[in-house]
């Protein structure tokens, strides 16, 4: 039976965190060092070469050789040439199961020719960017506003951080309230003011290097999964200027890396009711992925704002934009004359007509394809086959999904706990983090060696590209890696 979601069996919550934190209290179990060596010098150094030549160039003109955080660079970063459906290729010919999928925009595989047909059309007649207004504007936000329940109108924005940025300055003049709270561990762009409590909860500004701590003043964090800690917070910001608004991701913090319970959202949307607040929806990665209502549209949940990014431009650069209900979304009016007081955005290249076009037909595409539930299957079959392959060879590894959104935890880095009763510990914990990072990095090597593209080792986007052939190809490959980790 069609449901129109990518999610065909909600996580067991409790069972994966039991399994996660079983995982952290364990020593970590890395490659062999033998085998990572031979990873190195047999893969890396001998059939990679073209790529470290090139970065070693880059080296000397871009900070890290590499411009994308995104970008796995260990033992160096890899150029790639060419993107296709459910692969990638290198300068050295090298081929890949791509489950990056560029950090998770491209629902339908890279580069899908339907797509790329329509793009080169808009090229050859208005060009990328006119600055002026473009049929396809109108054409994207119309759809959006047919699929996502919470939005009756929709504004384009150059990224999903600008749009996380815009959302707030919205929520702040539409409350006339000032405090921004955020689930802890979330990542909501790189802008100053929720640069907080990141990748671990409770870490507040501990990772927010180069900004003045005076900036979080009117921000703040709480747990994961707990209305109550939430509560408690907006109790007591109603005398410290109130709570503008709730932003979260509505899977989980790092794309449900922490997976939320079922009914989460709800009490949450409840409590911003209560205490006046508005609820934010940043819906970067699940808008269009979860399926074509969001992950709004699969919880029921209807949130005042949403944020966009990624899949609304289909890939494509300037993947960003706010929607939410006409009472707020009048506060970002654009043009040079309007009767209301309007939030502070701007963006030369957003809503450029090949960002808007190729958002539009994307859209399109995903909806006849039933490309969130194709890839939802995909997600499925991968996440089922890493887990019979971890059972095989007893590691303590933790893979789970939410669709086409999959998890493979092998060291558990952000599962980590921080205790800000015991700030003394915050330091050590964060140092635990960093040295777990390195054995992901060193797994993330080996996956890549082995023809496998993940963000950052730990995460798996899988697309409408990944057929039962190509899961099961990817299936032996990380099999292989698995019988090279020590004790096994």
């Amino acid at each position: 039976m069609s449901t129109g979601f990518a999610i065909s069996q909600y996580p067991d919550v409790k069972g994966v965190y039991k399994q996660l934190h079983d995982l952290i209290r364990q020593p970590i179990r890395s490659i062999k060092k033998n085998e990572m060596e031979k990873y190195l010098q047999e893969y890396f150094e001998k059939k990679c070469s073209k790529s470290k030549t090139m970065i070693a160039e880059a080296s000397e003109y871009i900070p890290g050789g590499v411009q994308h955080n995104l970008a796995f660079n260990y033992p160096f970063p890899l150029v790639f040439t060419k993107a296709s459906g459910a692969h990638l290729f290198d300068l050295d010919g090298n081929k890949y199961i791509d489950f990056l999928q560029a950090g998770g925009p491209t629902v339908l595989g890279s580069n899908p020719l339907s797509i790329r047909k329509k793009v080169v059309k808009l090229l050859e007649t208005t060009g990328p960017v006119t600055g002026l207004f473009h049929e396809y504007e109108l054409r994207l936000a119309e759809k959006i506003v047919e699929h996502m329940p919470s939005v009756q109108m929709f504004r384009m924005l150059g990224s999903g951080t600008e749009a996380c940025m815009a959302s707030i300055r919205v929520a702040r003049l539409a409350t006339k309230k000032k405090n921004i709270v955020k689930m802890g561990g979330a990542y909501h762009g790189w802008s100053d003011q929720l640069a907080y409590g990141l990748r671990l909860p409770g870490t507040r500004h501990f990772e927010s290097h180069g900004i003045p701590k005076h900036v979080f003043k009117y921000t703040q964090e709480f747990y994961p999964n707990d209305l109550n800690a939430l509560e408690r917070t907006l109790k007591r910001n109603r005398w410290r200027g109130g709570t503008a608004a709730v932003i979260l991701e509505p899977i989980g913090p790092e794309s449900g890396t922490r997976p939320i319970d079922m009914d989460f959202n709800k009490g949450v949307r409840e409590l911003c009711d209560k205490y006046g607040a508005l609820l934010i929806f940043d819906e970067v990665v699940t808008a269009f992925r979860i399926g074509l209502s969001g992950a709004q549209g699969y919880y029921g949940v209807t949130p005042d704002l949403t944020v966009f990014g990624k899949v609304v431009a289909g890939g494509y650069p300037s993947a960003g934009g706010l929607g939410g209900k006409k009472e707020y979304m009048k506060y970002l009016s654009a043009g040079l004359q309007t009767g209301v007081k309007k939030a502070l955005i701007g963006g030369t290249m957003a809503a450029n007509p090949l960002s808007s076009a190729a958002g539009y037909y994307t859209l399109l595409e995903i909806e006849k394809q039933k490309a969130c539930e194709k890839a939802g299957r995909a997600g499925d079959r991968i996440t089922a086959g890493l887990q019979k392959l971890i059972k095989k060879y007893n590691l303590p590894f933790v893979a789970f999904n939410q669709g086409s959104i999959c998890h493979l935890e092998t060291v558990g880095t952000m599962l980590l706990e921080i205790d800000i009763k015991k700030f003394w510990k915050i330091k050590s914990t964060i140092h635990e983090a960093h040295t777990r990072k390195k054995a992901m990095e060193e797994m993330g090597a080996a996956y890549m060696a082995e023809g496998i593209v993940t963000l950052a080792g730990s995460r798996l986007y899988t697309s409408a590209a990944d057929t039962d052939a190509v899961i099961d190809d990817a299936l032996k490959r990380f099999e292989r890696v698995f019988q090279k980790v020590e004790g096994v």
